[in-house]
């Protein structure tokens, strides 16, 4: 099991990812010379990055007793 300072610094690397992705879609999008099924490639893993990162955050929330 992943400690939370694991966990933690692991968002902080798919945030730091994703950031990234959206300038390079910015960047692609504005030069109007993309390729699209690159553009939806980078759109999807980038929607993949998100996921995962809620999924982890998810991780570091402690179980509330019902």
């Amino acid at each position: 099991m992943s400690s939370s300072q694991d966990i933690q610094r692991r968002i902080v690397e798919l945030e730091v990812e994703h950031r990234d992705l959206d300038l390079v879609i910015d960047m692609l999008t504005q030069s109007g010379r993309h390729d699209e099924l690159q553009l939806r490639r980078l759109k999807k893993r980038k929607l993949q990055l998100k996921d995962n990162i809620m999924l982890l955050k998810m991780q570091l929330i402690p179980d509330i007793p019902a």
